[in-house]
């Protein structure tokens, strides 16, 4: 007899783990579990598991390996790359953490804080506000998307800048492996030079390699100024020339340089159809300056802006004269966001050079989307303090979805190919995850594939962590 796909007696068996409430297997309960945030991807999966213990995962972990069953680890389901939803679906399980959500420790003298892997990151920079800390992962998802997740695939956001991506912010990692053991990564050093740093075989590796059910992570001093600005500048070259001269004139007190194209404007306004730009521009800049030190930010924000306005790099800006205002700064970034996925499909990049290349990605990109695809909308913002550029580009209104997304595979394509010219990454934080799993492993060199295969079949040699995420299930071989 089988269950929606799943044969009892299996049924049985995962039940006996985590009880009747942790498995789903009708379609209605599954649905929330097999569909990403944009609408772009639709999975499917034997049954979802839902552990409420690290010794439940543990269980699940063995009993799926004797049965045979692909996992698929999911935390918040934020991600864009189809890294947690499989389409087939065939033999595999979702493992949700959602159940494992506490905050097990903050050590505010220590400025550390440990988390089961489920906990939802709005959580954890809540928990270090109310300690007087700061934890600076920050992500447009963050009300959503749990710290498991963001370790899995090194998450990034608008504060790499200043505080580097995920794997830079994380001290340990708990982790369920391939074979139900757990290994216990905790330890609380900054400084701990004793042999192979393993948390940072599974920092990135988008579950393909265990299970991560818990995080320790650092904190910071909670800023106690923060000055913010939005900036008119005249072009791309403009804004990467603003940003050389930020970095020189403001230091490490810039946490966030954010580079807009005016094109994005009319995206935010179909969330929020009253917000008006602060500056009419053919590049915008927000920046953002923070310090936890007694320093006059706005003293040093318009020293600043006044001698790049002396050297033409700056039309017009705007400083934020309360949270509030600021606050209606960043909303036109995140809403732009939010925009795209209420136009419908679009192709979605997230690119990566270096930050003297960003003007030439975009030039270049801009052209080779005029020439090759006429009617077609590029979109061009991101991290420019960073080098990561969200290239994106919109069908005209009223192609068929069948034929957009046809198209967009060839423009994608094309994107992919002007990056990888100018020595960048076609994933900059974002991950891999299935969609951008053949272009990933076709780019690494044979000494690249064998190493990753070796990492692969060393930990998981039956193959069944996240099976297809990553590298193609039929290179896990060297």
């Amino acid at each position: 007899m089988t269950v929606h796909g799943i044969t009892s007696p299996v049924l049985d068996a995962l039940q006996s783990i985590v009880g009747k409430d942790g498995v789903l297997t009708d379609a209605a309960g599954m649905a929330g579990y097999l569909g990403d945030w944009s609408g772009d991807y639709r999975g499917a999966a034997l049954a979802v598991l839902r552990p409420g213990s690290v010794a439940e995962v543990q269980a699940l972990v063995r009993g799926c390996g004797s049965l045979g069953l692909g996992i698929i680890p999911q935390g918040g389901n934020t991600g864009l790359v189809a890294g947690a939803i499989d389409s087939n679906g065939s033999g595999t399980v979702i493992v949700s953490l959602e159940r494992l959500n506490a905050i097990r420790l903050v050590d505010a003298d220590n400025f550390i804080l440990q988390a089961d892997a489920g906990c939802v990151l709005q959580a954890i920079k809540d928990t270090a506000e109310e300690k007087d800390c700061l934890f600076p992962l920050a992500l447009g998802a963050q009300g959503s998307c749990r710290i498991g997740g963001n370790a899995a695939t090194n998450a990034g956001g608008v504060n790499v800048l200043r505080y580097g991506m995920a794997r830079d912010l994380i001290l340990g990692l708990e982790v369920v492996l391939a074979d139900g053991e757990l290994w216990n990564g905790f330890c609380g050093l900054r400084k701990n030079n004793s042999g192979y740093d393993l948390k940072q075989l599974f920092i990135g590796a988008e579950g393909t390699l265990g299970i991560i059910t818990g995080v320790e992570v650092k904190l910071f001093p909670k800023p106690a100024r923060v000055e913010t600005a939005y900036i008119g500048v005249a072009s791309f070259e403009a804004a990467i020339a603003l940003f050389r001269q930020a970095r020189r004139d403001c230091s490490d007190l810039v946490s966030a340089f954010e580079i807009i194209g005016a094109e994005c404007i009319e995206l935010a306004r179909l969330v929020n159809s009253e917000m008006i730009a602060p500056v009419a521009a053919p590049v915008q800049v927000l920046i953002e300056l923070s310090s936890s030190a007694l320093v006059d930010l706005n003293a040093v924000l318009v020293g600043f802006l006044a001698g790049a306005m002396e050297k033409g790099l700056v039309g017009e800006a705007v400083l934020a004269a309360s949270g509030a205002q600021a606050k209606s700064f960043w909303s036109i970034r995140e809403g732009l966001v939010e925009g795209q996925a209420k136009r419908g499909y679009h192709v979605r990049t997230d690119l990566s050079v270096r930050i003297s290349d960003i003007p030439a990605l975009i030039e270049r990109a801009r052209r080779f989307v005029k020439a090759e695809h006429p009617g077609w909308t590029p979109l061009a913002y991101g991290h420019a303090g960073d080098g990561n550029i969200h290239f994106n580009v919109l069908p005209p209104l009223g192609l068929p979805d069948a034929e957009a997304r046809a198209r967009g595979s060839g423009i994608t394509e094309g994107l992919y190919d002007i990056t990888t010219c100018l020595g960048g990454s076609i994933s900059a934080e974002h991950g891999i995850g299935r969609s951008r799993s053949r272009e990933f492993w076709s780019g690494l060199s044979p000494v690249h594939r064998r190493l990753v295969s070796a990492l692969k079949n060393a930990l998981d040699p039956k193959g069944l962590m996240n099976p297809g995420c990553l590298l193609p299930s039929t290179e896990t071989t060297p």
